[in-house]
């Protein structure tokens, strides 16, 4: 009988493969923000934090969008991964992988993702760099910037938060709602993300 992966090890994975720091942050963020809506949605926070933990655990061995993550799934299955996440973790690349959202688990990973990339840049061109500070009002200005995170397209935020709304919450979730609450999340762990105000020059602080 195997093993299933807990938090540390899946924690042991990401050191493994994962060297950059902003993409461990990354992947820490969407953890909080999973964790957050699994509450919401009645899951098991635990394995939905494990999806938001690995979805990207395999980017720098398999950076293209053609192998991420469907080639990386493989080692997390050897490992103990549950299934229900390895197929959350494919279903966060659907072009790629061939494997479409189903379990609000799926849909929520997607919806998750890119967004916590606009919030940590955010926070970062602060001179506090504290997300703690950070509010959705100044998410919003830096969303009209398109030259800000020029990389993070705005339209597959907005789908995906939309899909999402449609599928588990009849249609009443906002964008902004959503953003709000991933950001709440991020504030949570502000100090493991290392967006405690700790990267702000002593003049700033």
């Amino acid at each position: 009988m195997s093993i299933e992966m807990n938090r540390q090890q899946a924690w042991e994975t990401v050191c493994e493969f994962v060297k950059d720091p902003g993409l461990r942050r990354h992947m820490v963020s969407v953890e909080a923000a999973m964790r957050a809506y699994a509450e919401e949605l009645k899951g098991d926070p635990d394995r939905w934090g494990l999806a938001g933990l690995l979805h990207d655990y395999d980017w720098e061995i398999h950076p293209t969008l053609e192998g991420h993550p469907r080639e990386g799934a493989s080692l997390l299955r050897e490992r103990g991964c549950p299934e229900d996440v390895v197929q959350a973790i494919l279903s966060h690349n659907t072009a790629g992988t061939g494997v479409e959202r189903k379990s609000a688990m799926d849909f929520a990973l997607l919806a998750c993702d890119e967004i916590t990339g606009l919030i940590i840049a955010a926070t970062l061109v602060r001179p506090h760099k504290d997300i703690r500070k950070i509010k959705v009002k100044s998410i919003k200005r830096n969303w009209k910037d398109r030259l800000f995170t020029a990389a993070v397209s705005r339209e597959e935020v907005a789908e995906a938060v939309e899909d999402l709304s449609r599928e588990h919450f009849d249609g009443k979730l906002e964008l902004w709602q959503h953003t709000g609450r991933v950001l709440a999340a991020m504030q949570g762990i502000a100090e493991d993300l290392g967006l405690d105000g700790r990267l702000a020059s002593p003049a700033s602080s």
